[in-house]
């Protein structure tokens, strides 16, 4: 009677293991003043002058990432216009808006080297974020692990 119990509970073990891996592929996500961001559309373009913006929304919250070279390396922001990281929130009625740039805020995007992550001739780029923007009164929103995976670069903009 105990091996047949046994036999049973298991395999009522084995039949209930499932494995649901979910995979994000491509993905913009990153912790929003410690919590988890996750864009649901996301866009690459490259322009005419071989910069970079990576536009990322959840419906209500619109990332985008402008960096001077589509070319793998670090760009620091809050230097200058031509890298930068903004952040808007419209809802309701209400929009807020937060960004770097010349002496405003900090942080960096990081594009990747790794040709399995990133090629520019088969049209996806993969990276790394990290920023704190501000807004018109001073206040600040934090961007951290950041990361944007194997996004299409979808345009070229004049």
């Amino acid at each position: 009677m105990k091996k047949i119990l046994s036999l049973i509970v298991l395999v009522a073990v084995l039949t209930s293991c499932e494995e649901d891996v979910k995979f994000n592929n491509p993905a913009v996500q990153g912790l929003k003043d410690n919590e988890l961001w996750k864009a649901t559309d996301f866009t690459a373009s490259r322009g005419g002058d071989n910069s970079l913006t990576i536009t990322a929304d959840n419906g209500f919250e619109i990332i985008t990432l402008k960096t001077q070279n589509i070319d793998p390396g670090v760009y620091t922001l809050g230097i200058n216009e031509s890298n930068k990281a903004t952040y808007t929130l419209s809802v309701d009625g209400i929009e807020m808006f937060y960004s770097t740039g010349t002496n405003i805020g900090d942080g960096e995007i990081t594009i990747s080297a790794d040709p399995t992550e990133t090629n520019i001739t088969a049209g996806y780029i993969t990276g790394f974020f990290h920023f704190n923007a501000e807004d018109e009164a001073g206040d600040v929103i934090n961007f951290q692990r950041g990361v944007f995976y194997r996004i299409p670069i979808t345009s070229v903009t004049p």
